[in-house]
């Protein structure tokens, strides 16, 4: 799986026909081709940036990243 450092993931924000990625708990996901994600926002979680406490206070938690594919891991 490739490295990501944080300043990676930022240029992953799903903008401007860019990827849209996420990390949570060191591993990094590619959320472009899901809905939810559209223009690489999603309830105010915006992609390219470190998800890890948002996702634990999200109604669905981690169970919800079993469905997106691991693109990596954040360095």
């Amino acid at each position: 799986m490739k490295e990501f450092t944080l300043e990676d993931l930022k240029q992953n924000d799903g903008k401007d026909g860019r990827p849209a990625y996420v990390a949570v708990d060191g591993i990094v996901y590619d959320v472009t081709n899901n809905n939810h994600w559209a223009g690489g926002n999603h309830h105010g979680n915006q992609a390219g940036c470190d998800l890890s406490d948002a996702i634990l206070k999200s109604p669905h938690g981690k169970d919800i990243l079993k469905k997106i594919d691991k693109v990596g891991i954040l360095k």
